[in-house]
């Protein structure tokens, strides 16, 4: 299975908040910088994640972006479902739709396969996988390359 950059970009902003000084919020085009990606792919990241109700934005001074609780608790498998959707891994009834549709074994096999995939992530929560040695990694980050800001 692989997983979309933009499920990537959003994971890796969770990430960078999760070890965020608490009271220190980073901005998207901070966040952006230090994980070295267009600033408004990570806007778009960004905009989901507080549609999950897994950031806080702030506008003004002193605002940013914060995790929030659910956003620190939350489960990985929870998070790549939500940012993957529901798509299969096969197209099976795409245009043109597949001829062995209707008797194929293997379009069940791919589906259990991709709820495995997500299983072995379930019991992972964000706080779990900013543990060390990842963390502290984290916190070293900075811009690698100077990008256009979009």
């Amino acid at each position: 299975m692989r997983l979309t950059k933009f499920t990537d970009l959003a994971l890796r902003a969770v990430m960078r908040l999760a070890v965020a000084e608490q009271g220190t919020p980073l901005t998207t085009r901070e966040v952006a910088e230090v994980m070295d990606v267009p600033y408004t792919h990570m806007a778009k990241a960004i905009s989901r994640l507080q549609h999950l109700g897994v950031v806080e934005a702030r506008r003004g001074r002193g605002g940013g972006l914060e995790l929030t609780g659910l956003g620190h608790q939350a489960s990985v498998g929870w998070l790549v479902r939500e940012l993957e959707g529901e798509d299969e891994v096969v197209a099976c009834e795409g245009d043109p739709p597949c001829p062995l549709r209707a008797a194929c074994r293997l379009r069940r096999a791919l589906r259990e396969a991709q709820e495995a995939f997500y299983a072995t992530l379930d019991p992972l929560t964000v706080t779990d996988v900013v543990a060390a040695p990842t963390g502290p990694v984290l916190l070293t980050l900075t811009g690698l390359t100077s990008r256009n800001p979009d």
